[in-house]
């Protein structure tokens, strides 16, 4: 029932920064836990972040804790990744995620098949 497209990707050169966003429709963001992956050419999804349904945690794959934040507006039903310092490696199509999470559970996702929709990606490119 959840409908996820993200906006915010383009080129960029190195050091530079990003906003991405989520936009959800046809759902309450607050049910939800959320996550951002990406997927760079011939390379498997990898986890970036994630947010519990409260927003209260937030989850980092560890060489991007510090460069990239993620945070939500349950009001907007958006969901956001700001990355600065951008590196080269960045370059990847990023995905935001959802997971339906019961009131009563809090807890951050790290792995792509714990979430139940996904948003069709958006390209961030970093020039060197």
């Amino acid at each position: 029932q959840v409908q996820l497209v993200e906006s915010g990707g383009g080129l960029v050169q190195a050091g530079g920064s990003l906003r991405l966003s989520c936009a959800a429709s046809g759902g309450t963001s607050s049910r939800y836990a959320m996550g951002w992956f990406r997927q760079a050419p011939g390379k498997e999804r990898e986890f970036v972040a994630a947010i519990s349904r409260s927003g209260s945690s937030t989850y980092y794959e560890g060489s991007l804790k510090g460069r990239f934040t993620i945070s939500g507006d349950n009001a907007k039903n958006t969901m956001f990744l700001q990355m600065n310092s951008l590196k080269p490696e960045d370059t990847a199509v990023y995905y935001c995620a959802a997971k339906s999470a019961d009131y009563r559970y809090n807890s951050v996702y790290t792995r792509e098949g714990q979430y139940d929709y996904w948003g069709q990606g958006s390209q961030v490119t970093v020039s060197s």
